[in-house]
């Protein structure tokens, strides 16, 4: 029986575990996580500090097979290549045939007069905000915060500071970058975007940093200050790579992986916020899903390189629609742009293409043209003639114009990477209204970007199965008939006509932006 050893419990190593109890149930697989907690999505923080989710609804489903065992607070100490162990704090040796560091990232901590103690850990009154543990710390701090203030203008700054604005709290934000999110927005984008939020009540200081805090005020590096009873750090993260590094594999920015995510030691292997695949070290969440697949299929077999992943950006705050989709930042050689603007109104949106095809966007306070844009941009298919249309979600995007056209594997809600197939699972398991089709896959429970399309899908699979019940006869899918009124598990991509019944004629179909995005 092989041995295979995942350090972290996060959501990479998490997905990766949950690939292999079915992919490989023959193998013993450990799970070894340094936090008492049951596994997370840490992409739902923000949503924990509004007061939208409980901790608890973070929590990751449970692995329901005893070939998976997940041992929280087991911090791992050492790696001895030679012996093929790995050490955890309580002095127990784990065995391994093969062995995968999702060690995941921590808080950048600047290292500003009052701003750290002794030890470089956060000072009391400062958090640096990265785990479950975090956010119940923040809240021990709240009611006697009085003014806050984040550092980091980014998009995880941006949401916690939306989030404690919702509670009633005056924030401030302070961003060294010369706009709000300037790896994903361009300098209009950001100017939009600051106006959005500064009529929700959040004050932006772009181009400054801080110089140090005293406990009430923290001073700015021209000399100015800001109240600040508490202070909230999100200045970016540093890849978790000391196990590796000790244990003499190649580290750059964080441990070195291959196109099958394989470090230099072959039976090693890393993935998620920790692992730099191509010289980069994403920090998303979608790349992790992306590289778990890969990984999974490595370490049973298969042969699956990783590439770039395609990731679609939605910052979570309320009050806020904005996505950003691929590169939708950067003047890409022979790009053709097309934008639209009314910062008034807080609406900014820039569509790039290379050969009539999406290569990026920036959708600020266009909800109805996300859906459309982002499967136009998925399936790398020609956009409609009429760009500004499309922007305004007036376009029907080509074949992605209905449910029964996504593929089985598009992902309808990138915070829980829920796909059609687990919504069209969860439905036939009982889940037939979008609320309790949310409760069973968790889809739209993240930042509910997504929530028009799981509604779309549910009533779409609602109708087709009254219709079939109508017609007496059963629901035709891609390869065959099941019993009317249950569905096929998903249909095959480009299978227009699965859940129609059969012998029925074909039903009118919705747009889909106008069905994902109402």
């Amino acid at each position: 029986m092989s041995r295979i050893v995942i350090v972290g419990n996060g959501p990479a190593g998490h997905r990766l575990a949950e690939l292999l109890r079915t992919r490989a149930p023959r193998a013993a697989v450990t799970v070894l996580g340094a936090e008492a907690e049951p596994a997370y999505n840490r992409v739902l923080l923000p949503s924990v500090i509004s007061g939208k989710l409980s901790p608890e609804q973070t929590y990751l489903a449970g692995h329901d097979s005893g070939t998976v065992t997940v041992r929280r607070g087991a911090a791992v100490t050492g790696i001895d290549r030679e012996r093929r162990t790995v050490r955890t704090a309580d002095g127990l040796l784990h065995p391994y045939d093969e062995l995968v560091l999702a060690t995941g990232a921590r808080c950048f901590l600047p290292p500003l007069p009052g701003l750290t103690g002794a030890g470089g850990e956060p000072a009391d009154g400062v958090v640096a905000l990265r785990t479950l543990a975090d956010c119940r710390r923040l809240e021990d701090l709240l009611p006697r915060a009085g003014s806050i203030v984040v550092l980091g203008g980014g998009v995880l700054g941006l949401e916690v500071a939306r989030a404690l604005g919702e509670r009633g709290h005056g924030v401030d934000v302070v961003h060294m970058g010369p706009h709000v999110m300037e790896r994903q927005l361009d300098a209009p984008a950001g100017k939009t975007l600051a106006g959005v939020l500064g009529r929700l009540g959040i004050r932006i200081h772009t181009g400054r940093a801080a110089a140090s805090w005293t406990g009430g005020r923290l001073v700015l590096d021209d000399g100015s200050g800001l109240p600040a009873g508490l202070v909230v750090v999100s200045a970016g993260v540093q890849p978790n790579t000391e196990l590796a590094r000790a244990a003499g594999l190649r580290v750059g920015r964080g441990v070195v992986v291959d196109d099958h995510m394989r470090t230099s030691d072959p039976r090693i292997h890393a993935l998620g916020d920790c692992a730099e695949h191509a010289g980069l070290v994403p920090g998303l969440i979608a790349p992790a899903w992306e590289q778990a697949e890969t990984l999974a299929e490595a370490l049973t077999g298969g042969d699956r390189p990783y590439t770039a992943t395609r990731t679609v950006t939605r910052l979570k705050a309320r009050g806020v629609d904005l996505a950003v989709i691929g590169d939708g930042n950067h003047d890409l050689p022979g790009a053709e742009v097309v934008t639209l603007a009314d910062p008034a109104r807080g609406q900014y949106a820039r569509l790039a293409l290379q050969d009539e095809r999406v290569v990026g966007a920036i959708l600020l306070g266009f909800p109805s043209s996300v859906a459309a844009v982002s499967q136009l941009y998925d399936a790398g298919a020609p956009t409609p003639v009429d760009r500004l249309a499309l922007l305004a979600g007036r376009a029907v995007a080509g074949r992605a114009d209905a449910p029964g056209d996504l593929p089985d594997e598009a992902v309808v809600c990138r915070c829980n990477n829920v796909t059609k197939r687990a919504l069209v699972a969860g439905w036939r398991g009982g889940a037939r209204t979008p609320g309790v089709l949310a409760r069973a896959t968790r889809a739209s429970t993240g930042c509910g970007g997504c929530a028009g399309a799981v509604e779309g899908i549910c009533t779409w699979l609602n109708a087709t199965r009254e219709a079939a019940d109508e017609a007496g006869d059963a629901l035709c899918g891609g390869a065959g008939t099941v019993p009317a009124g249950e569905a096929r598990d998903a249909s095959p991509a480009g299978a227009g006509d699965a859940f129609v019944p059969a012998g029925a004629p074909r039903q009118e179909r919705q747009p889909l932006p106008e069905l994902l995005a109402r």
